[in-house]
């Protein structure tokens, strides 16, 4: 708990007190100047390494660090305990306030001005206690349900090589009296497999002698469990989410085909006579609007944004799912009494988790290029950031290839069966690659 709410108060540092201080002057550094020391450190560094945690040592971020996690936990200590309607445990939530997130953040340039950071990470928190205090008794409704980023570090946790295992043999057998145990995030902790719902705040470390930190090999989870564990929303948000939304923000910009796009419309506009998208203004709130600092997104650009990163959801993610699919109807066989249908979906759901490491990466970069432009902009140039940055999508590709083969060889029968599966993942595989390299 110290830790937590050592956490809490950096997070308030970082987050609220630039949104009151006046721009940084143009001969302002990061060392000199909270509101770009601010910006780097939590946009440069922390989220950048709090993705790289995830992989590394599952969720110990949720569980022991989060600032919101740890707020909303303690109103739901002191709130009115009520339980969690229907609408706050919506299965999709996980996609929809992601993809929401992000866009939102693209529209108000949130990792360049402190207010709109505020205003989305604020609100966010805001919500976070609020839930709190409405819903669960020392719970952690907003963690488990609504939080934005919730589904993204589920799955990048089933990555890590660190998990809490349940024995439920020694669980069964336990004569020790049963201990009064509180999961925060409401993990059935006697059936769990894996790392995606642990916040591994180790709080049920050795109960029942049952609950043990232990090793396993990375991604075992993904190829093992998950097949079993299949859920819809994970795949639309690995696909669409990731590869497709997260991808498109963070290159946007920069895109030539965004760029084109953009003079094309503003043509059309313009003989038609129709001028206020191109020249009208909107509160920052809405799009990003900053005339003394000459950064100003008309509505155009906005419209233009929008339209840009669905382009690339549905385009990037229906070939993703065209290849899925396609790999995963190979796989299907009728079983027991499943039909099918179902055979097949559950092959594809399963076949979409081996894109867990490429989706990840593309996040991770998007973040690390936003380091690499505070640096520059400081005048420190990282001119190694293109080799890192094809050496880490190199390498998740391959995760994702060695993870495809893996999932092939459960369903297969055949080595020619497993061979052309995993031949059609590779199509899958490079799409989400191609997603990243549009721009370029």
């Amino acid at each position: 708990m110290a830790v937590q709410w050592i956490i809490v108060g950096i997070y308030a540092l970082l987050v609220v007190v630039p949104a009151f201080l006046p721009p940084p002057a143009r001969t302002a550094h990061i060392w000199t100047n909270l509101t770009l020391f601010a910006q780097f450190v939590f946009w440069g560094i922390w989220w950048p390494f709090v993705l790289v945690s995830m992989v590394m040592v599952g969720r110990l971020w949720c569980g022991v660090m989060c600032p919101e996690g740890a707020l909303s936990e303690t109103a739901s200590r002191h709130g009115r305990g009520r339980s969690a309607p229907a609408w706050v445990k919506w299965k999709m939530w996980p996609f929809v306030a992601f993809v929401l997130t992000t866009v939102y953040g693209q529209m108000l340039s949130v990792y360049q001005y402190p207010k709109p950071a505020l205003l989305i990470l604020g609100g966010s928190t805001v919500a976070a206690i609020w839930i709190g205090y409405m819903y669960g008794r020392n719970k952690r409704i907003w963690c488990k349900y609504l939080c934005p980023v919730h589904g993204v570090f589920g799955l990048l946790s089933k990555l890590s090589p660190l998990h809490y295992r349940v024995d439920r043999a020694a669980w069964d057998d336990s004569t020790k009296p049963v201990a009064r145990l509180n999961c925060a995030p409401i993990v059935p902790i006697r059936t769990m497999q894996g790392a995606s719902t642990c916040h591994m705040c180790g709080r049920c470390a050795g109960f029942r002698d049952a609950v043990a930190l232990s090793r396993r090999t990375p991604g075992s989870e993904i190829v093992h469990v998950a097949g079993s564990q299949t859920k819809p929303w994970e795949t639309w948000l690995i696909v669409f989410g990731l590869l497709g939304v997260a991808a498109g923000a963070f290159h946007w910009a920069s895109s030539p085909y965004y760029i084109a796009g953009k003079q094309a419309a503003a043509e059309w506009l313009v003989d038609k006579g129709v001028m206020w998208p191109i020249t009208g203004h909107v509160p920052w709130w809405v799009l990003t609007n900053y005339p003394d600092l000459n950064d100003v997104m008309s509505p155009l650009d906005g419209a233009m944004l929008l339209t840009y990163l669905t382009f690339v959801a549905l385009v990037f993610g229906g070939a993703i799912m065209v290849f899925l699919a396609s790999a995963g109807r190979l796989l299907a066989r009728p079983l027991g009494g499943a039909t099918l249908g179902a055979v097949w979906r559950q092959r594809t759901h399963h076949l979409a988790q081996a894109l867990i490491p490429i989706a990840g990466s593309i996040v991770f970069l998007g973040l690390l290029a936003t380091t690499t432009s505070i640096l520059k902009a400081d005048g420190i140039r990282l001119t190694f950031m293109p080799t890192v940055e094809n050496t880490v999508m190199a390498a998740a590709a391959l995760w994702s290839v060695a993870l495809a083969w893996r999932i092939c060889g459960l369903y297969a029968g055949s080595r020619t069966r497993q061979i052309a599966a995993t031949t059609l993942m590779l199509g899958a595989i490079g799409a989400g690659a191609l997603a990243w390299a549009l721009p370029y």
